[in-house]
């Protein structure tokens, strides 16, 4: 059974401009299709707050159950992705990104500069994954056995007051 609908945003000025391949959204689309979910697709947006917010936003009016975006959570000025998601989040769910931070940790003490942030958008849960292939493996793998109980607990909410 389909967990739901998953979109995978890369944010990387050099991929978005073609200058680099993007490695790290496949990868994140290979483990999110084995853990149950239907990537509808990857997309590759620059490091720009306005763009990310949008995409954000129109992804959870689409139905999207899951988005996660890969990059843009360091310390760069450019990294911008997680004001662009506590900008669009009605609900922080800050025990995901400390999740990832932990089991990161144990392969560099780097990971601790990670600023990734995630939230709920509507019913869509969003989650900032680093830009390297490593660290979406990672962490994604850290999470991985959360996300079927997520997406049931958020199919419940989006049902309507009062409905399970």
């Amino acid at each position: 059974m389909s967990l739901g609908k998953a979109l995978v945003l890369t944010i990387s000025d050099t991929a978005a401009a073609g200058k680099r391949e993007d490695l790290s959204g496949p990868e994140a689309r290979r483990i999110l299709t084995e853990a149950g979910f239907d990537v509808a697709g990857i997309e590759i947006l620059p490091d720009e707050r306005g763009a990310i917010e949008s995409r954000l936003r129109r992804a959870s009016e689409e139905d999207f159950r899951l988005v996660v975006t890969s990059g843009g959570t360091g310390l760069s000025p450019r990294d911008v992705t997680p004001e662009a998601t506590l900008a669009v989040i009605d609900r922080n769910v800050p025990g995901i990104a400390e999740m990832m931070r932990l089991e990161s940790l144990k392969a560099t003490p780097r990971a601790a500069l990670s600023r990734a942030v995630s939230g709920i958008r509507r019913s869509t849960l969003i989650i900032n994954l680093p830009g390297s292939v490593k660290g979406v493996r990672e962490c994604l793998t850290a999470v991985r056995p959360i996300l079927s109980h997520a997406m049931d607990v958020l199919g419940q909410s989006s049902l309507g007051c009062g409905e399970t």
